[in-house]
């Protein structure tokens, strides 16, 4: 796409190799390496998720490498049938580390959520699951047709977010309403240092400023600060696939979390920013940077 009239000048890819569907798109610059994710084509998505495309596998479980430079792909890695829903890459800001996460929305065999870690093995990337979250057992008269199979919560992890000190690794489970913290300053051995609950498919945790038991849609998109003091989400997905999940309708809202330098997190009881009937709140961007914006901070 041109730069400056936005106008598409064409396909980026020079050669997709097995790259069929796509999602979320980063890049490790010093490695001159772009990764890719899965979710699926827009009739498998854009009224809602599939069921038959869901139980069948036919969901997005594959993460690609591509030569950023010769715009070639390299290098195909599947999670495995059972892992559905790759959804949000998240690299190092440290430019001379070659890692990074990715998470998987649902296992088919748990209905659990996962976290990866993608890395350079030798001339060749790796992956290897380094967090499970489980289902939550529920009563299948609380939950939304598209589940009820289940009898449990999933957790739906639908994003993650990494601090610019490469520390923290922030979690967003919209179905049970958790947001979790976990140190990776080892990032193939994280430690949860935080969860708070607010919202959720069975839960309808509150916010301290609001004490009415309804609270529905669950973290979502997450934003953290330059600083990693200050943690943002919003509780709406994607239209059709809200109504899905919550169907008695998403009441948007935004909240914002403290974090402590060395870890732990806490709901700021001053910041519960509600959104006007018929609107949702999705993406977050920080005046000045953030944590996604920022893709490098040099050491």
């Amino acid at each position: 796409m041109d730069h400056e009239s936005f106008e598409p000048l064409g396909r980026w890819e020079l050669d997709r190799g097995p790259q069929q569907l796509a999602y979320d798109a980063w890049w490790h610059l010093g490695y001159d390496t772009m990764i890719t994710s899965e979710w699926g084509t827009p009739e498998t998505f854009e009224n809602g998720l599939v069921p038959e495309v869901l139980l069948g596998s036919k969901y997005g479980r594959r993460i690609h490498f591509w030569d950023l430079i010769k715009r070639r792909h390299l290098q195909e890695i599947d999670l495995g049938e059972e892992h559905q829903l790759v959804f949000e890459l998240r690299p190092a800001h440290d430019p001379t580390k070659a890692y990074g996460f990715v998470n998987c929305v649902m296992s088919l065999k748990d209905f659990s959520s996962s976290i990866w870690i993608w890395y350079r093995d030798g001339s060749k990337w790796a992956v290897q699951k380094i967090i499970s979250i489980p289902a939550e057992p529920a009563d299948p008269d609380n939950l939304p047709s598209l589940i009820k199979g289940f009898k449990a919560v999933p957790p739906f992890v639908t994003d993650i977010d990494l601090s610019v000190d490469d520390r923290f690794l922030y979690v967003a489970c919209w179905g049970t309403g958790d947001l979790q913290q976990y140190d990776v300053s080892d990032p193939f051995n994280p430690k949860l240092t935080g969860k708070l609950r607010i919202g959720g498919i069975i839960s309808r945790a509150d916010h301290p400023t609001v004490k009415n038991g309804g609270l529905n849609g669950g973290p979502q998109m997450v934003e953290v600060s330059r600083d990693g003091r200050r943690v943002y989400f919003t509780n709406s997905l994607y239209g059709a696939v809200d109504r899905q999940i919550y169907p008695d309708g998403i009441k948007g809202w935004m909240v914002k979390l403290d974090a402590k330098p060395e870890g732990g997190i806490a709901f700021d009881p001053k910041f519960f920013v509600e959104w006007p009937e018929g609107y949702r709140p999705h993406q977050i961007r920080l005046q000045g940077g953030d944590c996604s914006s920022d893709s490098y901070c040099y050491p």
